[in-house]
């Protein structure tokens, strides 16, 4: 699947994943190829993003934000974010 990690100021990440992990409201869940389509809020916390550049894992934090998957396209707008 394609994953954008955006901020208001810069994309963060752009690049294909196998699979991430997100924060959401409710608590942790992860997001795989062919999702069914999803659009939820995220608070602040960990993301982790696996199979991207080289199938390695990357991981970033942010300060919450939403995220939209549909077609095995997800887009994350985050608020704030750190790499690890």
């Amino acid at each position: 699947m394609t994953l954008e990690i955006l901020t208001p100021d810069k994309k963060v990440y752009e690049g294909e994943a196998t699979s991430v992990t997100l924060p959401g409201t409710l608590g942790f869940f992860e997001i795989l190829n062919h999702h069914a389509p999803i659009v939820s809020t995220l608070e602040d916390g960990k993301i982790t993003v696996r199979g991207g550049s080289g199938g390695k894992e990357e991981v970033y934090f942010i300060q919450g934000g939403v995220v939209e998957a549909s077609n095995n396209k997800v887009i994350i707008l985050a608020e704030g974010i750190t790499a690890k």
